[in-house]
């Protein structure tokens, strides 16, 4: 895993534990504030704003995108400072990408194939 996630030494600080722990934290409000917007806010503005059907896909491609990014970056610091709960984060964060996963998958093709 280490490899994976270019991690070539470990640094205990608390500096790196707590920027761990803050990443984690914005990923998983990152995912919430695109699950909020893909199954709250567009549908209900969908009928009200027509035109907002329009930007439902591309928002939430780049609300997975940045969920991602964020995720990778927290997972790695949670490696790098050798956290005792680092492979149960890791796991967890698998299951969330499965899901940003197949919201991306379902975003794009939305985007292909308007109805």
């Amino acid at each position: 895993m280490r490899r994976l996630l270019r991690v070539s030494e470990i640094k205990k600080t608390p500096f790196i534990d707590r920027d761990a722990h803050r990443n984690f934290r914005v990923a998983i409000i990152i995912s919430g504030v695109r699950c909020l917007i893909t199954y709250l806010l567009i549908p209900i503005l969908v009928p009200i704003v027509g035109v907002a059907g329009v930007l439902a896909a591309p928002v939430g491609i780049v609300l997975c995108a940045i969920a991602v990014v964020n995720g990778v970056i927290s997972v790695r610091r949670f490696w790098v400072s050798d956290h005792r709960g680092k492979w149960m984060y890791t796991w967890f964060m698998v299951f969330v990408f499965a899901v940003l996963a197949i919201a991306l998958v379902s975003d794009i093709t939305r985007m292909v194939n308007p109805a």
